[in-house]
């Protein structure tokens, strides 16, 4: 799914995304990318032990830590990790019922990518 009218309907529908991978950093891309989500009324759940909190929201350990205490169903996993670290992730996701599976730029997992659409998830690969 890369056209622009299933990218938009994806978003449409996905309004709690976990950003795994997110840096407390405001240089680095996973930041700016969930600050501008933020800012444009999506509920950012960050996944990264290495902080407390992320942009105002507790920052969890692990995707599963995630769905269990955020409060709210996580519709998208959002991933700004190595390609070799997404299968582990999209199982996770396939497990806490996300709705779509995102690998940012440059991350090109097609194992993570098949599983997620056996699921019945949407999954996007290389687009940020």
């Amino acid at each position: 799914m890369s056209d622009i009218e299933s990218l938009r309907n994806i978003l449409a529908g996905c309004k709690t995304i976990a950003v795994v991978g997110l840096s407390g950093d405001w240089f680095r891309p996973s930041y700016f990318a969930a600050k501008y989500m933020q800012e444009h009324g999506y509920r950012i759940v960050p996944v990264n032990p290495k902080y407390p909190s992320i942009l105002g929201e507790k920052s969890y350990a692990s995707l599963q830590e995630a769905a269990a205490g955020c409060g709210a169903k996580i519709d998208m996993v959002d991933c700004f990790r190595k390609t070799a670290d997404i299968m582990p992730i999209a199982r996770d996701a396939v497990a806490i019922g996300a709705r779509c599976l995102w690998q940012q730029l440059g991350v090109v997992n097609e194992e993570a990518d098949a599983l997620a659409r056996r699921a019945g998830m949407a999954s996007v690969m290389d687009r940020c």
